[in-house]
């Protein structure tokens, strides 16, 4: 047998440079490069591999170990799962700040490879820096706080382990089901030590993602189910765009005449203009798709994992007699609301589901004036918050309006937290498959810079709006100076609304007089953060960095800024200033936020009866 004498962390590297995945015949390079900054765990390890011979593996150097990680999850969502980066850290800190961002990409079913530096496994310098030791157990480190959050774990604690490992971890990450944060966790004595490889390991190793088909049996119980219902409702999530079935999805929903809601993942699916197209569902749904859900005798889910917002805590679906009918390639996924499931690719299950169907002779039983008036209705309120005008500056809405006016149908808006999803998922109008970058399964502040960046590696020939509030922005920031260094440009539209808004209207609404969520001084005569707002020049502390900056107080402001970033060929950063609670809210929806049982407030325990009212409508699922 041909070997090849490699360090672990040379042969890491050999081996993810000859991935690659196939889709329907179409074969694409898997591992794009590597992500990573270095420390004591890592640079003489995998940093001297890289350096001397990273082969077509592009390293980009990291400035935060959350954010590298959120840019590599934005990366492969953007490429619909079909490219990834790794990412490399030290020990101790550098490895724990990755865990968020590894939780982030694996509730949203992304592919991310992590690979951590570990302590010494030979333990000679025991402890080492950065080391965290556990007395009770001598085999736990750092790298462990992984596994909850990670959808395959393994520490190569001698070279030769890391074949099997390896070929493990690519089985998960190709996998539409069963993807996710992959950890590797590499101890940084056995990254240097060398084996002598089987050759064969480095040939070119090609992933076929296979669209699972669906069962016959299935196929015909949903249909046979589908068929006896009246008024369905398509509620389309993240799977459709990574099995690339949004034709399938429009052909299906045009033939049987079933109007068509969008999650957050799922938007973009549909053209807001399509005849059939009712927008956002759910708490942060549109007034037109919430009256269908509540109306609807069965719900069509296609790729959507169902979480509380799309549900709105399960009271969104109000019919008596409401099912659920789920298209999902995830079996977990597939059962949820109790219902009748078809376990297979989006693209071919809505193929056969549309020809049973066609057996059947279906047909909605909804008036086509009916969904029409819903849409007139909706598109006349988004018209109307689009164009509000308040004395006291400018709201969130009016300036979403302005944006949306301004972007190129093909522009990419990326999101993640705050009050903005809410507005975006209900008035952001998109006409572009893959327009609309939302990671809302775990909503997790600071990923929307980073995101950008990630998004803006997956397509070059897009441009590329990170949409932020001032306090994601402030939590998480560093990879705009890596889109310098890389020469990426992406623009940053951060909404300055003083402060954690989202919660602050959450907290106003459910009883509280609103506490610690402005940014605001402390209060010489109360000591609370009570007093004047916090003047912050977000503009000038990204000119700092090197970004061009713009600040805007007004629309005309606003629609000069977005000209003028557009014709930058640098990062660039708009700073909005708009008026605290001046977001959308409401449409017929609502979201389980649970109030104190006891308290010596009126308006909490007023807050905590109507909680208590809205349970009253849950459907037990």
């Amino acid at each position: 047998m041909k070997t090849i004498r490699l360090t672990m962390a040379q042969a890491l590297l050999k081996f993810l440079d000859q991935q690659y995945l196939s889709v329907d015949g179409v074969e694409t390079k898997f591992v794009n490069g590597v992500m990573g900054i270095f420390g004591h765990g890592n640079v003489t390890g995998i940093g001297e591999a890289l350096e001397r011979d990273s082969g077509e593996l592009v390293f980009i150097q990291g400035k935060n170990e959350q954010g590298m990680v959120h840019a590599a999850t934005a990366f492969a969502k953007q490429s619909n799962r079909q490219r990834i980066f790794a990412c490399t850290t030290s020990i101790g800190p550098g490895a724990l700040n990755m865990v968020t961002a590894a939780a982030t990409a694996t509730v949203n079913r992304i592919p991310v490879l992590l690979l951590p530096g570990d302590n010494f496994a030979c333990r000679q310098p025991d402890p080492v820096l950065q080391q965290l030791e556990m007395p009770h157990d001598y085999t736990i480190s750092a790298t462990d706080a992984f596994k909850p959050v990670s959808r395959y774990w393994d520490r190569i604690v001698r070279p030769e382990q890391l074949v099997t490992s390896m070929l493990q971890a690519m089985r998960v990450l190709t996998d539409p089901s069963e993807t996710g944060a992959v950890t590797i966790a590499l101890p940084q004595d056995v990254q240097a030590e060398a084996y002598d490889y089987p050759a064969a390991f480095f040939e070119k190793r090609v992933h076929t993602m296979d669209r699972r088909p669906p069962a016959a049996e299935a196929v015909e119980r949903a249909a046979a189910f589908i068929a006896q219902r009246k008024k369905p409702l398509l509620v389309v999530g993240g799977g459709v765009h990574y099995a690339g079935a949004i034709q399938e999805l429009l052909d299906f929903a045009a033939e049987f005449q079933i109007p068509v809601a969008e999650t957050q993942a799922g938007k973009s699916a549909i053209s807001w203009e399509h005849p059939l197209s009712v927008g956002a569902v759910g708490t942060t749904g549109t007034l037109a798709a919430n009256k269908l859900a509540a109306q609807a005798d069965v719900i069509i889910g296609v790729g959507t994992r169902y979480s509380d917002f799309t549900t709105a805590s399960k009271s969104a679906f109000q019919h008596p007699d409401v099912s659920f009918v789920n298209v999902n390639v995830n079996a977990y996924d597939a059962i949820k609301m109790d219902a009748v499931s078809v376990v297979a690719d989006a693209k071919k299950a809505l193929i056969a589901l549309s020809e049973a169907l066609r057996l059947e002779g279906y047909r909605s039983q909804y008036e086509t004036s009916f969904i029409e008036e819903l849409r007139k209705e909706w598109n006349e309120e988004v018209d109307r918050l689009y164009s509000i005008n308040l004395d006291e500056g400018l709201s969130q809405t009016r300036a979403l309006g302005v944006i949306n006016a301004f972007l190129n149908p093909t522009d990419v808006i990326v999101c993640a937290a705050g009050s903005l999803p809410g507005d975006l998922h209900r008035v952001w109008r998109t006409s572009a498959p893959k327009s609309y970058h939302m990671e809302y399964g775990f909503s997790c502040m600071g990923y929307e810079v980073s995101g950008a960046f990630g998004a803006a590696l997956a397509a070059p020939d897009r441009d590329v709006y990170a949409m932020t509030g001032d306090g994601s922005y402030i939590m998480l920031h560093s990879e705009l100076v890596t889109s310098l260094q890389e020469g990426t440009k992406m623009t940053v539209l951060l909404f300055d609304n003083h402060g954690y808004q989202c919660i602050h209207n959450l907290q106003r609404g459910h009883g509280s007089d609103g506490f610690g969520n402005e940014f605001r001084f402390r209060s010489a005569e109360t000591g609370l953060l009570k007093g004047d707002y916090m003047p912050i020049d977000f503009a000038a502390h990204a000119r700092s960095m090197g970004v061009k900056a713009y600040t805007a107080t007004t629309a005309e402001q606003l629609a000069e800024a977005l000209k003028q970033a557009k014709q930058e060929t640098i990062s660039t950063l708009i700073e909005i200033k708009v008026v605290p609670g001046t977001n959308t809210d409401g449409y017929e929806s609502w979201w389980r936020v649970d109030v104190p049982e006891v308290s010596t407030s009126a308006k909490v325990r007023e807050a905590r009866a109507e909680m208590q009212a809205h349970l009253q409508s849950v459907k037990p699922l």
